[in-house]
């Protein structure tokens, strides 16, 4: 079941995913590091550190959004890191972040589409994908579009939002993400569906062993998973 955030409008999800980022990308920022308690900011830091061994150079950040995950690979020293979104609005707030933070020479945010990226095959040493492929259309598509472009033995990490499965954690996840997050959400950014959206395509996403599944299929190799905070979050990691 493909879940979109606009139910009423015709737009296919990838439109719609599009729309809903440039109406909240000004509060985005924000409401990330608010509704996660800050606790999204570490998840980050823990899976580039799971990169530091390998050292890559050249690096893509897929829906980098506002170029969060791409600031905190400048830890692995980088010579190039580029970010690609399919919102306008957000890359916007992100090329400011860049210039005032004076790293827009090493980071580059560009637009484009996760499942038909504008690069040679075998280009970049490592991937990294934060929030993001739970908002593919095509999810398989976009997965094999991110292999495509890593070279062999290249890295793939990807960060998503998953289900705790135990009692109480699962419970309390459940009754915050579906009652509490939604009611916030729409107050600070104005966006009635933007909030909703975010718990129904986690309820619909295959995390765990699922995507596990889907990423070996595809050709990846040595897949993991790693829960994060009794599983509300998980990095997966993998290689061509």
């Amino acid at each position: 079941m493909t879940v979109i955030p606009y139910k009423e409008q015709q737009a296919g999800k990838k439109e719609q995913v599009a729309t809903m980022f440039n109406n909240i990308s000004k509060k985005y920022d924000f409401l990330n590091h608010f509704l996660s308690l800050g606790i999204d900011i570490l998840w980050r830091k823990k899976a580039i550190k799971l990169l530091k061994p390998h050292q890559p150079k050249v690096m893509l950040d897929i829906a980098t959004g506002t170029g969060d995950f791409a600031l905190e690979a400048l830890a692995l020293n980088p010579e190039k890191v580029i970010g690609i979104d399919i919102s306008e609005g957000m890359l916007a707030v992100g090329k400011e972040k860049m210039k005032q933070r004076k790293v827009d020479n090493i980071i580059t945010l560009q637009l484009g589409d996760s499942e038909n990226l504008p690069f040679d095959n075998d280009y970049f040493d490592a991937y990294t994908a934060g929030f993001g492929v739970r908002n593919f259309e095509n999810l398989e598509k976009g997965l094999a579009e991110m292999l495509r472009v890593l070279k062999p033995n290249g890295q793939a990490v990807i960060l998503e939002f998953s289900k705790p499965k135990k009692f109480p954690i699962k419970q309390l996840y459940n009754f915050y993400f579906n009652n509490i997050l939604p009611g916030i959400g729409k107050l600070v950014s104005k966006d009635n569906a933007a909030y909703t959206y975010l718990p129904e395509s986690v309820n619909a996403f295959p995390e765990g062993d699922d995507f596990l599944v889907i990423l070996n299929q595809l050709g990846y190799k040595n897949a993991k998973a790693i829960p994060l905070m009794f599983g509300i979050a998980s990095i997966y990691t993998a290689t061509k």
